[in-house]
């Protein structure tokens, strides 16, 4: 046998799960333990809570008009925002199609959006 080094795989980029909700919002509730859950089953996925009154100095200018809304980042990019309700297989879904190389595609996104992820991608 070779005891020769194998090249190690290129690491995937990192991926930024970010969940936009308010504490009075009865949806966001459901969500929260669905949101833990996710967090146990994509240990190398960061998942990150924002209550948009609580932390609105990190959120603005961006206008959440519905709850709950997901941000899904890929290599510091956004490619994906918007609402999703607390169904644990279709997040799942959601979550798995951008952790495949390639599968990830930058969209059209607003500048609030794209200046979050920047500031998450720093904390």
């Amino acid at each position: 046998m070779s005891s020769e080094s194998r090249p190690s795989a290129p690491a995937l980029p990192h991926v930024l799960v970010a969940c936009l909700c308010a504490q009075w919002c009865g949806t966001c509730q459901d969500y929260l333990p669905v949101f833990n859950q996710l967090q146990t089953q994509f240990p190398d996925t960061r998942f990150v809570w924002i209550d948009i009154e609580d932390q609105a100095d990190l959120v603005d200018p961006i206008e959440v008009e519905d709850f709950p809304t997901l941000l899904i980042a890929r290599g510091g990019q956004p490619v994906f925002f918007g609402t999703v309700m607390p169904h644990l297989e279709t997040i799942k879904r959601l979550i798995q199609n951008h952790l495949r190389s390639g599968e990830s595609r930058a969209m059209a996104m607003p500048q609030g959006v794209i200046e979050l992820v920047g500031k998450l991608s720093q904390q």
